[in-house]
């Protein structure tokens, strides 16, 4: 696992988009594994700045996001869909049509997932994907468990997942309670991994994802078997790893 130490925000997001998109020009049909949250935004928008320049092309790209809120609309604004579209995916020259994210309008749950499962493997898996880490240590939607998951599959959210993320909606209570998340085994097949962190939140999930034992409680701690795995965090995500 690299590590790559990054001043604040702003330096962590262009980091992590000078990796991004150095994989879209040494491969101009890259696929990418993407990500939501507030961490990857400033990477996000480094890429549109550098796109709108001319300097990194997304004509030919395709895009596989790692997750969806079960029982929501594309156009609900509390949808990854559209939170990919209106942070990213409209700031760029990208085709909709290759841009992917789990289905979490359809409530048939096993159908979902398996579309899903099979539209990635039909690709051939991600050249790159991109994670951000949950305060409790999880990947995508991938809860602390006694398994590590192998494809895309329903979960339920913890408490604490729930209570993160409230933070985008109005109220508590409207945060859904189910996920469709790519499971651990399909992230793991990703050519390489780049993970972004940063606050002092993070700070324990980071240096159990990075310095702890491999175990499905912490899911993110697979990483560590990973053969091209790359973190990019700032000082208060690193603040209990050891400078090396």
């Amino acid at each position: 696992m690299r590590i790559v130490r990054a001043k604040d925000y702003q330096d962590m997001s262009r980091k992590a988009a000078n990796i991004i998109s150095a994989q879209v020009i040494l491969n101009p049909e890259a696929k990418l594994g993407l990500a939501t949250g507030t961490t990857p935004i400033g990477a996000y928008d480094q890429l549109a700045r550098w796109n709108a320049k001319g300097d990194c092309d997304f004509a030919h790209v395709q895009t596989f996001n790692l997750d969806e809120y079960r029982g929501l609309s594309h156009d609900d604004p509390q949808s990854y869909h559209y939170f990919m579209r209106d942070k990213f995916f409209n700031h760029i020259n990208i085709d909709l049509a290759n841009t992917h994210v789990p289905d979490g309008s359809n409530l048939d749950a096993e159908a979902a997932c398996y579309e899903y499962d099979a539209l990635v493997k039909g690709v051939g898996y991600v050249d790159l994907q991109l994670l951000g880490i949950g305060n409790n240590g999880h990947i995508g939607f991938n809860e602390p468990d006694d398994h590590f998951s192998k494809g895309t599959h329903c979960v339920d959210l913890t408490e604490s997942t729930i209570k993160a993320n409230s933070r985008l909606f109005e109220r508590e209570e409207d945060v859904p309670r189910q996920a469709y998340t790519m499971g651990v085994q399909t992230i793991m097949m990703a050519r390489s991994i780049l993970v972004v962190a940063n606050g002092p939140k993070k700070a324990q999930a980071v240096y159990d994802m990075i310095y702890g034992p491999v175990t499905p409680s912490c899911p993110a701690s697979i990483l560590q078997l990973h053969t091209n795995c790359t973190v990019v965090a700032d000082e208060e995500a690193l603040a209990l790893c050891p400078q090396e």
